[in-house]
C-alpha cells in the first residue's frame, strides 16, 4: 500500500500501524490549488490481528485519507468475505458498490451493541461502558472493524470502544457518517488527528462511540458521562 501511495500521491504523507510515519514531499499544489502536504493516508493492513491469527474472518484492512486532520475518505475491506465498505465526505457510503444506510433506533433500550472485547475497558471507562452495556437490548463482542461495517449497513445500532489508535478508527468515520450514522469520541466531539511532523504524531481520542441513529448516540453519551 505504501508503494502504491508513494507512486500515485508522492506529496501525501502516510501513517501506518506497522511502519509509523512517512512524510510526503509536500509543497506541491494539486489541480485545486491546495497544498498536497495537508493530506495524510492512515492505514492498518490487518485490523483485528487476534481474529486473523485464530481464523475468524472478521478482521479487515482499513484505509483512510485525512485533509488537515479530518477524515474525508474511508475504506473497510474484508478480503475473506469479499466485502468492501467505502465512504467519502459528502457522498453516500457503499458496500460492494451498493448504497447503504443505518437503521432507526430511537431508544437505546432496543439497541444491539458491539464492542471488540470487554477487556478493552478498565477503570473509569469500564464503569462508563458498563452503564451503556446494561442499558441496551443485546450486548455483543468480537467483531473488530467489521462491527462498524455492520452498523453502516443497518444490522446493528451501536458500537462503543476504548483504547483505540487513529489507524483503528479514522477509516470508519466517512463510512459511518456517509451511511447516516454518527461517530464521535465519548465527549461527543468529532474524531480527527493532528499530525504535525515526523515523530510528533499524536492521537487525541482513544474512546469511540458510533450509532446508526442520532437519538441512540445522544443517549449513549449521556450514559457514558465522559468528562
Amino acid at each position: 500500500m505504501r508503494q502504491l501511495l508513494a507512486r500515485h500521491f508522492p506529496h501525501h504523507s502516510v501513517f501506518g500501524e506497522e511502519q509509523g510515519y512517512q512524510q510526503g514531499t509536500g509543497n506541491h499544489s494539486n489541480s485545486s490549488g491546495e497544498d498536497d502536504g495537508r493530506y495524510l493516508w492512515v492505514i492498518d493492513p490487518i485490523d483485528g490481528t487476534k481474529s486473523f491469527i485464530t481464523g475468524k474472518p472478521l478482521f479487515g484492512t482499513l484505509i483512510s485519507l485525512l485533509h488537515n486532520g479530518t477524515p474525508i475518505l474511508g475504506v473497510i475491506d474484508q478480503p475473506y468475505l469479499r466485502e468492501r465498505w467505502v465512504g467519502a465526505a459528502g457522498q453516500r457510503s457503499q458496500l460492494n458498490g451498493r448504497p447503504i444506510s443505518t437503521r432507526e433506533c430511537g431508544d437505546i433500550g432496543a439497541a444491539y451493541l458491539y464492542a471488540t472485547t470487554p477487556h478493552m475497558f478498565s477503570g473509569a471507562n469500564e464503569a462508563a461502558f458498563n452503564r451503556v452495556r446494561d442499558s441496551v437490548r443485546i450486548p455483543m463482542y468480537g467483531c473488530d472493524c467489521y462491527a462498524y461495517g455492520l452498523l453502516g449497513a443497518g444490522y446493528c445500532d451501536l458500537v462503543v470502544e476504548a483504547d483505540l489508535k487513529p489507524y483503528d478508527y479514522m477509516a470508519l468515520v466517512p463510512v459511518i457518517e456517509g451511511a447516516g450514522g454518527v461517530i464521535t469520541n465519548w465527549k461527543g466531539e468529532p474524531l480527527w488527528w493532528d499530525v504535525r511532523s515526523g515523530d510528533d504524531v499524536v492521537a487525541y481520542h482513544g474512546e469511540v462511540v458510533a450509532a446508526g441513529d442520532a437519538r441512540t448516540h445522544k443517549q449513549a453519551l449521556q450514559l457514558l458521562d465522559w468528562k
